[in-house]
């Protein structure tokens, strides 16, 4: 491997780490102070409305994951060995579906969450 490439993975990915431990830490402070100041009912509120947003977030990154690997077997099956519109196309659209089937798994749990309530 070439000496030039290893700054070129390792730097963006150091400052990446830092930048995400930051925003953790904010994330944090910030929470113990919502509960600290505001009722008890709103913080709920709050903190459930945040646990649902990451469960959709991760649940629409797999999806979305899940389609793109289809999308490169489909390249792969194809046996397109170079990047082409083709190809390109291809990826797109799978994530694109991804993106739709994610959206529409995560508006049926919301639909059944919210039917379950009082």
């Amino acid at each position: 491997m070439d000496g030039n490439v290893i700054p070129v993975i390792v730097l963006p990915a150091f400052f990446a780490t830092i930048a995400y431990v930051i925003k953790v830490v904010v994330d944090s402070r910030s929470r113990a102070r919502l509960l600290q100041s505001n009722p008890p009912e709103l913080v709920l509120s709050i903190l459930t409305e945040d646990e649902r947003r990451r469960r959709h977030s991760s649940l629409r990154w797999g999806i979305v994951l899940v389609c793109l690997a289809v999308g490169f077997l489909v390249v792969e099956l194809m046996n397109w060995d170079h990047p082409s519109p083709g190809v390109v196309a291809v990826l797109l659209a799978a994530t694109g579906i991804g993106n739709i089937a994610s959206y529409f798994v995560c508006r049926n749990i919301d639909a059944r969450d919210s039917a379950g309530r009082p």
